[in-house]
């Protein structure tokens, strides 16, 4: 089973191939997935090398071939599917074939909005169905976003967020992260000395900085879905 991150380069690679035959470069990689330098890529792509999804063609500076797809899926299901990789880049091509049961069903908490805990957003009777290969490492669960904070990573209001359950988080994730035990906000984390701050990825927005005790993580970001009307 790939990861999230080995699972979003494949599907970015067979785009690239499918659109002009052509593989991306590393740096395009890089900058796709976020990731700050390109040895990230190369640990990626050695890993999916090593899994059999992908061949390094020898002598061809940038080449490489799809030898197959996670879980049998096919090249034209990868292309047509209505889930947005962690990368959340937004994406304008209306899918002809929308796919709304993909097998998998997890809790739908409600928005993600100021002043409402999560916990207080849950629904037991509401649940909302993903890909197999979107669900963490541990318990996941499903939250409408509300508001334009985070459009820059391609995450708008109205969008369904995909969160692992979790407790703690590495600098540069996106997480869902209750402040004061009363509003919960989805925001990238990262931490200076003894505060943490919580960035928007809109430039009308600020960083908040906040003591790191008045911060509790409770999620993090793992996937994305968009609904095309």
């Amino acid at each position: 089973m790939l990861t999230a991150k080995q699972q979003q380069l494949l599907l970015f690679i067979q785009k690239r191939l499918s659109d002009n035959g052509v593989s991306p470069s590393f740096d395009e990689m890089k900058d796709a997935l976020g990731l700050k330098s390109k040895s990230g890529v190369h640990r990626l792509i050695n890993a999916l090398e090593e899994r059999g999804f992908i061949r390094r063609m020898a002598n061809r500076a940038r080449a490489l071939e799809i030898l197959k797809m996670p879980d049998n899926q096919t090249v034209e299901k990868a292309k047509e599917s209505n889930v947005i990789a962690p990368t959340f880049g937004q994406q304008h091509k209306k899918p002809s074939k929308p796919q709304q049961d993909y097998g998998v069903e997890i809790p739908l908490h409600g928005r993600i909005a100021a002043g409402t805990p999560i916990e207080a957003l849950e629904n037991r009777d509401s649940f909302v169905s993903i890909p197999p290969h979107m669900l963490g490492r541990g318990n996941c669960y499903a939250l409408e976003v509300s508001g334009d904070s985070m459009i820059e990573l391609g995450i708008l209001d109205g969008d369904t967020v995909v969160i692992e359950s979790a407790d703690t988080a590495h600098d540069g994730e996106v997480v869902v992260a209750l402040v004061d035990r009363e509003e919960a906000t989805l925001k990238t984390l990262r931490r200076n000395g003894q505060f943490i701050e919580l960035v928007p990825a809109n430039r009308e927005y600020s960083t908040q900085v906040l003591e790191a005790g008045r911060v509790q993580v409770q999620g993090r970001l793992v996937g994305l879905l968009r609904q095309y009307h």
